[in-house]
């Protein structure tokens, strides 16, 4: 087909990539024949400067005629933006994530330091392993992690790893600050975090191990991939600590709790066993 310049989130204007898009929607877990299909009718609507945004969405939205499911798995990015404004839910989610890693994991946890307490949004422990970790969520994927960040992280972590040092049943462990962004690091962020040992874990870095492979490796897909779901319908449930699918697998007496009816019950739990098929 002829080449169409696309115009990208950031203003770039780069040439349409067939091939990126059949990889994206393949990752959902469509069939190769139902992907062959929506590339055909998403080429066949493309012109010159249309954008990013529109091409995914056109793309959702022929997805989900083909199975919810795979669509949940296609919108994963925009889900974890739902899971705000506040980012607490966004910790809990982190906290889920690492327990299927085996961390022992707590949120939101006082710590003394030497000079002051922390409120810290995870505390995880593996082995002789002791991890900080600070969340940062953003609502909008445009907003980059700045260095800002990790600098405040790093003199946090610090205070409080002098203190740990006291307690004489810590001075064998490994001690780390991590910080967890639902988006990108900006460069001075990675080039700063990097330079002092910080864990820097965004939506796609480290590559090929961010936010982004971890939630499709472990199959741990927020609640807020769910397209039967309403957005109010959601936020109680997250309000409830529920972030995981696997949660409602678990315990799809929730959903009664919170006046969802029988008929719509089915078709959400169905879609939330496809998404925690690993799981069953």
């Amino acid at each position: 087909m002829t080449t169409i310049t696309i115009i990208k989130k950031s203003g770039e204007k780069v040439n349409f990539n067939r091939e990126k898009l059949k990889k994206s929607l393949m990752k959902s877990g469509a069939k190769t024949t139902a992907v062959e299909n929506i590339i055909a009718e998403i080429e066949a609507s493309l012109y010159h400067g249309i954008s990013t945004t529109e091409i995914y969405k056109n793309a959702f939205d022929k997805l989900k005629k083909h199975a919810r499911p795979t669509a949940a798995r296609y919108k994963l990015k925009k889900a974890i933006m739902e899971l705000g404004p506040t980012g607490f839910p966004f910790e809990n989610f982190v906290g889920e994530l690492l327990k299927h890693e085996g961390f022992k994991v707590e949120i939101g946890v006082f710590v003394q330091g030497n000079c002051v307490q922390h409120e810290v949004d995870v505390v995880a422990e593996k082995e002789h392993q002791h991890f900080m970790i600070e969340c940062k969520f953003h609502s909008s994927f445009k907003v980059n992690c700045s260095v800002k960040i990790p600098l405040y992280i790093q003199s946090r972590f610090l205070d409080i790893e002098k203190q740990w040092l006291k307690n004489p049943t810590h001075h064998h462990k490994f001690h780390q600050g991590w910080v967890v962004n639902n988006t990108r690091f900006s460069e001075d962020a990675l080039n700063y975090g990097n330079c002092v040992g910080l864990k820097l874990l965004g939506w796609d870095y480290p590559k090929n191990n961010g936010l982004k492979e971890m939630i499709s490796k472990s199959g741990l897909y927020p609640i807020t991939c769910l397209n039967t779901l309403s957005k109010s319908e959601k936020l109680t449930l997250l309000n409830k600590n529920v972030v995981l699918c696997k949660q409602l697998c678990d315990t799809p007496t929730v959903l009664n709790q919170i006046g969802i009816k029988p008929t719509r019950t089915k078709k959400i739990m169905e879609d939330a066993h496809e998404l925690c098929k690993s799981f069953l």
